[in-house]
């Protein structure tokens, strides 16, 4: 596998890691992530061409004090995918003196709502996001749930914006409503 990196990757690009549980893993410098991640996705005998999901851990008080990590599939159907189905895990380390990352939406759109909720609950600013904003917290939150030296008790009010409940009729009409549009 990493043999296969080497081949295609430029020198220094990637650094691979022994993982515990058997999944190939490498790092990969801020700078060159975007660039690695499409010659992951663009050649042929690699094809990483799904972005299954992006975290990140907080590793307080180390510096670089987060990783970011981007897990990868290749879906190995035949053809150009290749025969046999691989994943990978790319891991970015990021200082807490600059936490973010560059977007990733430019070679998989699904990468949109990861990012965003890589900010939203870390505080890791994705460069680039054409939407960066909460997508798990309210807009107004004060900080970043994520992070290890978050306040684990939490002393703001309940915000209630709308009512939580609807009249019956409400409630029949938006059933309704409902049905209407999926007919169409």
């Amino acid at each position: 596998m990493f043999e296969l990196l080497e081949k295609h990757l430029p020198a220094g690009s990637f650094e691979p890691v022994a993982s515990l549980d058997g999944m190939p893993t490498v790092y990969v410098p801020r700078e060159q992530l975007v660039a690695t991640m499409r010659t992951l996705r663009d050649t042929p005998e690699l094809r990483y061409a799904f972005l299954v999901d992006i975290l990140a851990v907080d590793f307080l008080p180390r510096e670089p004090r987060y990783e970011v990590i981007y897990l990868l599939a290749s879906l190995g159907s035949g053809g150009a995918f290749g025969d046999t189905a691989k994943r990978l895990r790319v891991k970015v380390l990021v200082p807490g003196t600059d936490p973010s990352v560059p977007t990733l939406m430019n070679l998989w759109k699904a990468a949109d709502w990861a990012e965003r909720e890589l900010w939203d609950m870390l505080g890791i600013r994705v460069d680039g996001h054409p939407d960066l904003r909460r997508i798990l917290m309210p807009e107004d939150w004060d900080g970043h749930p994520g992070r290890r030296d978050y306040p684990v008790q939490i002393k703001q009010p309940v915000k209630v914006y709308e009512p939580l409940q609807v009249s019956e009729e409400e409630f029949v009409a938006n059933i309704q409503a409902s049905r209407d549009r999926s007919k169409r």
